[in-house]
């Protein structure tokens, strides 16, 4: 399949035969790595951080590095950026050292703002909407445990945002029953277009009954009620403790998980004792850490995709 050149900014615009492909390359590449290990061999990747990331950034540079390629992080605050410089010059001559571009950062419409003014391919590593590069990790960690996709329910519980988006983005698409049990949704994520696509294949629901919606369910899946860079920011505390009040219901924990046999997922990094528990993470049906590894090998499959030779 021919993926050369293609922006991977949200899933929207890829086809479940997309997703298939770049979800089983990726396993393959996990099973057998040295296989692709010169796959990138002189190949550049710039990574462009507003965010800040742990997985994200050591899974794509490690993957360059173990595809014989090159990666370069560069953080907002220490390029020139920070000093007014103008997004379009800044990538516009970023993108004359490489072969790709990626950017984690606070708007969608950055990510925009790049992929108009350059011709190289430009990766999401995370949006304010999406997280297109997570999903799809989290896709192939799914398959892998249960050797399929399609037919198995997932439930996503806690705040509705940019994972849960781009999970309802692949999972429906790839024949998943998608629910979100939550109280509340992140207006900076929400996207109707998504939605109305999501629940015309009849596979895509949301609900406040966590329990019931665990009865039937293969995964239960959370992430942090509150974006990491406001945790402990004094001016978010008010919103951060109404947060915790309303959330606390939905929090993953082992009690929540008696009588099922769901499989535990959180992309990382957590707020432990808030929207998941330590007995939830160290859980014998946690395979948070097997999905967090999992990034690696699906970013590997992402960039042999768009850059490959």
């Amino acid at each position: 399949m021919n993926l050369k050149g293609k922006n991977i900014l949200t899933l929207k615009d890829f086809s479940k035969q997309e997703l298939e492909y770049l979800i089983n390359l990726g396993i393959k590449i996990k099973k057998n790595p040295r296989k692709y290990q010169n796959k990138l061999k002189g190949k550049t990747l710039a990574m462009l951080f507003e965010k800040s990331s742990t997985r994200t950034r050591t899974s794509f540079e490690a993957g360059m590095t173990q595809l014989g390629g090159h990666a370069i992080f560069l953080d907002w605050n220490s390029s020139q950026l920070s000093i007014g410089a103008e997004l379009k010059d800044e990538v516009r001559s970023i993108e004359r050292y490489c072969d790709a571009i990626s950017a984690r950062v606070r708007k969608h419409s950055t990510l925009e703002e790049i992929a108009r003014f350059v011709k190289k391919p430009v990766i999401n590593m995370l949006c304010e909407k999406y997280h297109p590069c997570q999903a799809l990790g989290d896709m192939m960690t799914i398959k892998e445990k249960f050797g399929k996709l399609e037919g198995l329910k997932l439930v996503y519980t806690g705040i509705a945002n940019n994972v849960s988006n781009s999970l309802v983005e692949a999972g429906t698409k790839l024949g998943m029953k998608v629910t979100l049990a939550i109280p509340e949704k992140d207006l900076d994520a929400i996207d109707t277009e998504l939605e109305s696509q999501a629940k015309a294949t009849g596979l895509y629901e949301e609900t406040k009954d966590i329990k019931s919606s665990l009865q039937d369910a293969d995964i239960i899946y959370t992430d942090t009620w509150v974006n990491m860079e406001f945790m402990n920011d004094p001016k978010f505390a008010k919103k951060k403790e109404k947060r915790i009040k309303r959330f606390m219901p939905y929090q993953v924990n082992a009690k929540l998980l008696e009588g099922t046999n769901v499989k535990i997922m959180h992309c990382l990094a957590a707020h432990v004792g808030y929207e998941i528990t330590r007995d939830a993470i160290d859980h014998p049906n946690s395979i948070i850490f097997d999905q967090a590894e999992n990034r690696l090998h699906i970013q590997k499959a992402i960039l042999i995709s768009l850059i490959g030779s």
